[in-house]
């Protein structure tokens, strides 16, 4: 199986966290967290999309979210590929040219909800927390900005706050669990025309699925993604079409963080125990570089504006002493004249 170096480098952060600090996640130990029971999920159903991009305009109301640049009725945007960032919490992705397809195929993104989820288990404060309601829940609080979640990802979806200088926080879906607790549906289901959104307790949305896949074999692949997946997310998906095509990973494998790294990780305690102190020096070092960086930017800014200010002076002397040079020509040029017309005037007298 082939894993990329950000994703092994994720795994890597997220083992050695969890073993470290004790109670922090339960990824790095030999016990796989399956999630809580009862806990809830989302399936999204492929076949069903039409890339009306009305659950990303929900998703946008129930979360008092930044209005896009682009409105939600300009289906335009689908012509390239997106990805979700600190002010969108879902898009919508149209997929064309898939063989075996009739026609353009479209797939919901946003947070997946792992039920072991990496971001948590490399978070050494603890700012994400897997909740009762099948939901991966951040508090802004206790983050101390590490930005290790978004390395740990390996769907890619937390997003940092870059353009926000004093209170920078890690964004993502939420899977509306404010108003879950309220007993109401998330809000991109919602808001789904086409029933493609079914939002339900995580098993049964896996019956569900089943039931679709052996109702209508010749529409779907007989696989349910998420299900087993990096030890199973609470977002399911099921496709007529291969996951891959329609840029979901397919690399995962099924064991979770934890079951990838713990026993290693147990032989070598040390390690594990050095590996906050470590990541927490790193971070030292990285906000100390950024300070830095800061300084050496204003100074070279400084530098630039006294240059560019000391140039412009030169420039306005140089313009006004050439000024005065031509001023003076002119000058002696009319006085010149004026003694010629003079001459020759006293001349015609004379005669």
């Amino acid at each position: 199986m082939h894993i990329s170096r950000r994703r092994f480098l994720g795994w890597l952060g997220a083992a050695g966290l969890g073993a470290g600090l004790a109670g922090t996640s339960r990824a790095a130990s030999n016990m796989s967290f399956r999630g809580y029971p009862g806990g809830q999920g989302v399936l999204f159903d492929a076949t069903r999309c039409i890339g009306c991009r009305q659950c990303e305009a929900a998703c946008n109301k129930v979360n008092n979210l930044p209005p896009p640049k682009r409105s939600f009725d300009d289906l335009t945007v689908l012509e390239g590929k997106r990805r979700t960032d600190a002010r969108t919490y879902t898009v919508v992705n149209r997929y064309d040219g898939i063989p075996g397809a009739a026609g353009p195929v479209y797939r919901k993104i946003q947070c997946h909800h792992c039920l072991e989820p990496a971001c948590a288990s490399v978070c050494f404060v603890r700012a994400f927390t897997k909740d009762k309601t099948g939901a991966v829940i951040y508090d802004p609080s206790v983050c101390v900005g590490c930005r290790y979640c978004l390395v740990a990802c390996p769907f890619y979806i937390p997003a940092y706050e870059y353009d926000e200088p004093l209170t920078p926080r890690v964004m993502k879906c939420t899977l509306c669990q404010p108003r879950l607790l309220e007993g109401k549906l998330p809000g991109c289901v919602e808001a789904c025309p086409r029933e493609a959104l079914t939002f339900g307790r995580r098993t049964d949305l896996i019956k569900t699925a089943r039931e679709r896949i052996r109702a209508y074999p010749g529409l779907y692949l007989d696989h349910i993604y998420g299900e087993r997946e990096m030890g199973g997310t609470s977002w399911l998906f099921i496709s007529g079409v291969p996951f891959g095509s329609l840029g979901l990973p397919e690399d995962l494998g099924e064991a979770a963080v934890g079951e990838l790294t713990g026993g290693a990780l147990s032989a070598v305690p040390i390690v594990a125990g050095l590996w906050p102190a470590l990541l927490i020096g790193l971070y030292a070092t990285t906000k100390k570089k950024d300070k830095i960086a800061r300084q050496e930017k204003v100074e070279a800014v400084s530098k630039a504006v006294a240059a560019t200010r000391a140039e412009a002076q030169a420039h306005l002397a140089a313009a006004l002493a050439k000024a005065d040079r031509e001023k003076a020509r002119a000058i002696e040029q009319e006085i010149k004249k004026a003694l010629e017309k003079a001459a020759v005037k006293k001349t015609e007298e004379a005669v």
